[in-house]
């Protein structure tokens, strides 16, 4: 992350920015793609005004203070900027588990158990796995290590849903919708 500061109509003390870079690291651990924050400090009759910018990978985020204390002005800035980032960063985990159950990489296994009846069929378990993406020859050696009688993967030949059945210690059937 670069931080870039700009002191107006004053001179920049070593205190200050070292509070600034102190304030400022506190905001990777909510968000670790910021690519810059901008600063801007200045003092206009005896107001003290600070306005943040802070560019991320997708988002530009904005934050002004003006207090009587510069310091007291900082933190309120960076304070703002931190609740900007906390709702970005719940919306952006909410967006993507929503979207998690239309993502293409991902593959619902049903186990499906029949009663006697053919019509009737009961839901055992639902498995939600992540289809590597492999060519037939590499899911093969993968199959070898799992215990299971299938291994479901994503064919790079085709980029679709494969799956792989063992069918008895030399022979497989590679069932491809």
């Amino acid at each position: 992350m670069q931080l870039t500061i700009t002191a107006r109509h004053f001179e920049l003390t070593k205190a200050i920015r070292d509070h600034v870079e102190k304030e400022i690291d506190k905001l990777d651990k909510y968000f670790d793609h910021i690519i810059n924050v901008h600063l801007t400090l200045s003092i206009e009759n005896n107001r003290n005004l600070v306005e943040m910018s802070l560019h991320a990978s997708h988002f530009n985020l904005q934050s002004e203070s003006e207090e009587l204390d510069m310091y007291l002005a900082l933190d309120t800035a960076i304070d703002h900027m931190e609740t900007q980032i906390k709702k970005l960063k719940d919306k952006v985990t909410n967006h993507q588990k929503k979207s998690l159950k239309k993502d293409a990489y991902y593959v619902y296994a049903n186990l499906v158990e029949r009663n006697k009846t053919a019509a009737r069929r009961k839901m055992v378990r639902t498995k939600r796995i992540v289809a590597e993406a492999l060519s037939v020859d590499e899911a093969m050696n993968h199959f070898e290590d799992h215990a299971e009688p299938y291994f479901i993967f994503r064919n790079i030949e085709s980029d679709r849903i494969n799956v792989l059945v063992k069918k008895d210690e030399t022979h497989f059937k590679l069932l491809e919708p």
